[in-house]
């Protein structure tokens, strides 16, 4: 019992190592990963601009910030494209695109299978709808007609 809950542990961490790798691989588009072949900007270094780090700031703490819902410091240097690394920037998605599809897939199709299984359990009304005589009382409701009348009902 002990080896099953041990091998269990070692396939749960293979399967968080393989999600990480894999948001990491997801990640570039989003947040782009800095590498040495990236260069200084000289418009901001020449100037003096700090180089600040390109990481999304939701990945911060949420804690311990002066200014908590964006998570800066008031005199912290902006990076010049805070749009994108900001708070409102976009999102980094830790799902691949082909597993959120899959998943979406079997959502939706569920949604259909409990549609059609509740009118299949549904039963038929149990009364039947009202007829009215000489064609739906259509004279008497000023021309319009409510419901025909049919011919079968007349032989009964």
């Amino acid at each position: 019992m002990r080896a099953l809950g041990i091998a269990s542990r070692r396939i749960g961490g293979l399967r968080a190592a393989n999600l990480r790798v894999a948001a990491a691989s997801i990640r570039t588009y989003a947040t782009p990963v800095p590498s040495e072949s990236q260069k200084e900007d000289p418009q901001l270094s020449d100037f003096g601009y700090p180089e600040v780090p390109t990481s999304s700031k939701g990945w911060r703490s949420a804690r311990g910030w002066q200014d908590p819902q964006m998570r800066r410091n008031y005199e912290e240097p902006l990076h010049f494209e805070e749009e994108l690394y900001s708070m409102w920037g976009p999102d980094v998605p830790v799902v691949p695109p082909e597993q959120a599809l899959r998943q979406f897939t079997f959502v939706a199709l569920g949604f259909v299978a409990f549609g059609f299984l509740c009118k299949a359990i549904v039963p038929d009304r149990p009364a039947v709808p009202r007829q009215y005589p000489f064609s739906g009382l259509e004279a008497e409701l000023g021309g319009v007609k409510a419901q025909p009348e049919s011919i079968e009902e007349d032989e009964e």
